[in-house]
C-alpha cells in the first residue's frame, strides 16, 4: 500500500492537508472550509478548542495550506504569510541579529535586495553579493564567525542563472550558515531544495503556487524543529499572516500546479527556441536551452526548467519599450507564474530600485526583457511575438 510519504506529487497537491471530516455533526467537505472567524470559543480557560485560539496565531484553513505546501516540498514544516516579502522579512528578523553577515547571489529579485540594502543595513546586518554560479566566490565571501546566512535564487531573477545547490549547501554546513533558497521560479513541482541540502525554502506563493494572479502570499518551508519553532514564534509575533480566504485560493491553485507547470514549460521551451533564432534578438536566457551555461547542472538538481525566460533585443531601451507595449495577447505587467503570459522590462519595473550601475554590473541591461510564459495556445503567443518584433 502506498504511504502518504510515497504518494506522487499531483496526489499530494490535491489531497494533502484536506481530509473530509466524517465526525457526527460534520459535513464531509471535500474542500477545506474557509474559516473566517478571527477567534475561537473554548469551554475552559486553559483548554483550547482543537488547538485554535486566534486567527493570527493559527487558523484551520491556513493550517491546511501549510500542511499541503510542506507535503509537496518534502518538508516537515510549512508557514505561510501575507506576501513573499512578508515571508522573507519574517525569516530575516527571526534568524539574524546586529553584526551578522549574509552572502547573497548578485542576481536577486529587486525587492529582496532592497530589504538587504535599505532595511537590514540600518540594523547592523550586512550582505555581500557574489556570482553564486561560481561556488568558490561564495566560499571566499564567507566571514568566519560573522556569516550567518547564504541566500540564493536558482534560477535567479531575472538572469536565470543556476546555482549548484548541493555544493553551496556543503559550504554553508562547513561555516555554520543557514542556506536559504528561493524556489519561486521552479516551484516544488520541478525542484525541491531541501532534498539538495538547503535549510530553508522561501516562496512568493503569489506566483506559480497560487498560479492565477489573484492571491498574494508567501511561504517558508524547513525540516528543522528548532528553525520551525523560531519562525512560528515570529510569524505570530510579527503578524504578517495569510488570511483565510487567501489561504483557500492558494489551496485551490496548488491542486492544478502539476498540470500548469508542464504547460508553462512546454510553451517556454518553444518560445525560447523561437527567440534564439530571431534576427532581432541578441540573446536568450533559459536553462532549458542547451546553450545555457548551467543547462547540464539544471538537469542534475531539477526535473524541469520552468516557465520564465529573459531575452535581450537588439536596439535601444526605447525599442524594448515599444516592443512590449505593442503586444496584444501577452500582458505588460510585473509578476510571473500566472496562467496568463506576463512580460516586463526589469530595469524599469521589477528591478528599478536597484541602482543602474549595479544592474549593469550584474548584467541587467535596459533592453533585457523578462517573460513569464503562460498556458495559452502556443501559436497565439508566437504570432504575438512575431508581430511585435517585426514592427521594430
Amino acid at each position: 500500500m502506498h504511504s502518504k510519504q510515497n504518494q506522487g506529487f499531483a496526489t499530494k497537491a490535491v489531497h494533502a492537508g484536506e481530509k473530509p471530516d466524517f465526525r457526527e455533526g460534520a459535513t464531509g467537505d471535500v474542500n477545506v472550509p474557509i474559516h473566517l472567524s478571527t477567534t475561537f470559543a473554548r469551554r475552559k480557560v486553559t483548554v483550547l478548542t482543537a488547538g485554535y485560539e486566534y486567527t493570527r496565531c493559527q487558523n484551520p484553513t491556513r493550517k491546511a495550506l501549510e500542511t499541503k505546501l510542506a507535503a509537496i516540498e518534502n518538508a516537515a514544516y510549512g508557514l505561510v504569510f501575507a506576501s513573499g516579502m512578508a515571508a522573507e522579512t519574517t525569516l530575516l528578523t527571526a534568524m539574524l541579529k546586529s553584526g551578522d553577515h549574509i552572502v547573497a547571489f548578485d542576481d536577486l529579485y529587486g525587492g529582496t535586495k532592497r530589504v538587504f540594502n535599505d532595511i537590514l543595513n540600518k540594523n547592523g546586518i550586512t550582505a555581500t553579493c557574489v556570482d553564486a554560479t561560481d561556488d568558490e566566490q561564495v566560499r571566499q565571501a564567507i566571514r568566519p564567525g560573522e556569516t550567518r546566512m547564504i541566500w540564493i535564487e536558482s534560477p535567479s531573477n531575472p538572469l536565470l542563472k543556476v546555482c549548484d545547490i548541493r555544493r553551496i549547501a556543503d559550504i554553508a554546513s562547513t561555516c555554520g550558515a543557514i542556506l536559504v533558497v528561493d524556489n519561486t521560479f521552479l516551484s516544488p513541482y520541478f525542484q525541491k531544495p531541501l532534498d539538495l541540502g538547503a535549510d530553508i525554502i522561501v516562496h512568493s506563493s503569489t506566483k506559480y503556487i497560487g498560479g492565477h494572479s489573484d492571491v498574494l502570499g508567501g511561504a517558508l518551508l524547513c525540516n528543522s524543529p528548532a528553525y520551525y519553532e523560531t519562525l512560528q514564534f515570529h510569524q505570530n509575533a510579527i503578524g504578517a499572516v495569510l488570511a483565510p480566504f487567501d489561504s483557500y485560493l492558494t489551496l485551490r491553485g496548488i491542486k492544478t500546479l502539476a498540470l500548469r507547470m508542464e504547460q508553462h514549460q512546454k510553451n517556454a521551451l518553444t518560445v525560447a527556441r523561437y527567440l534564439a533564432q530571431h534576427p532581432r534578438v541578441k540573446r536568450v536566457l533559459y536553462p532549458g536551452l542547451e546553450i545555457h551555461p548551467q543547462h547540464e547542472l539544471s538537469k542534475t538538481q531539477a526535473t524541469g526548467f520552468g516557465g520564465v525566460l529573459s531575452f535581450e533585443i537588439k536596439g535601444s531601451q526605447a525599442d524594448a519599450e515599444a516592443f512590449v507595449e505593442s503586444l496584444k495577447v501577452i500582458t505588460l505587467a510585473e509578476s510571473l507564474g500566472g496562467v496568463e503570459s506576463l512580460i516586463e522590462i526589469p530595469s524599469s519595473m521589477t528591478h528599478s530600485s536597484v541602482p543602474k550601475e549595479i544592474r549593469e554590473q550584474v548584467g541587467i541591461s535596459d533592453t533585457l526583457i523578462r517573460f513569464s510564459i503562460g498556458i495559452e495556445d502556443i501559436d497565439d503567443l508566437i504570432a504575438d511575438l512575431e508581430q511585435g518584433l517585426s514592427n521594430l
